[in-house]
């Protein structure tokens, strides 16, 4: 699937944008930090508890195993948007403002960039926003921006002219 294009579920009125590259990189660094702190620590309690050394060769096998898990979750399943028939859905994005709304909730939707990162950010009708960073996604900025556009207009039942 080129890189342009968002995932699609099977329902064609879905659009799933999955993790750029770099983000699930991030993210797998991050689970190896903790992994080799995990082994340090069980590394400490192996040796004062005098407990025997194959707990440390499992332990890092479940590790190892776990950080594999995660990076193939984050980069085949795991979405970061998914734009519906009815509404929106913002998952693994630290400071999105409100994660779940429906189009009709929308009030616009526009282009803006805090600390210089790209974002696209909804306004709702209540005064409360979604920030959807697009370098975190998967896709190029003009194909998210334009399909979003179209499913505002068709959840807000507005034809194109």
């Amino acid at each position: 699937m080129p890189p342009d294009q968002p995932a699609t579920t099977p329902d064609p009125a879905v659009s799933d944008y999955r993790l750029a590259p770099l983000v699930v990189a991030r993210f797998v660094g991050m689970s190896l930090v903790v992994l080799a702190v995990v082994m340090f620590v069980g590394t400490a309690l192996v040796a004062t508890l005098s407990l025997p050394g194959d707990l440390l060769v499992g332990l890092l096998l479940l590790g190892v195993v776990g950080v594999f898990a995660l990076a193939w979750w984050l980069r085949s399943r795991a979405y970061v948007v998914r734009l519906g028939a009815d509404g929106y859905r913002v998952r693994l994005v630290r400071g999105a403002g409100v994660s779940e709304a429906s189009w009709k909730d929308v009030e616009n939707a526009a282009t803006a960039s805090p600390r210089g990162i790209p974002c696209v950010v909804l306004h709702l009708v209540d005064g409360r926003t979604t920030t959807i960073p697009v370098e975190a996604l998967l896709a190029d900025r003009e194909a998210f921006v334009r399909d979003l556009q179209q499913h505002l207009q068709r959840g807000q039942g507005l034809r194109p002219l």
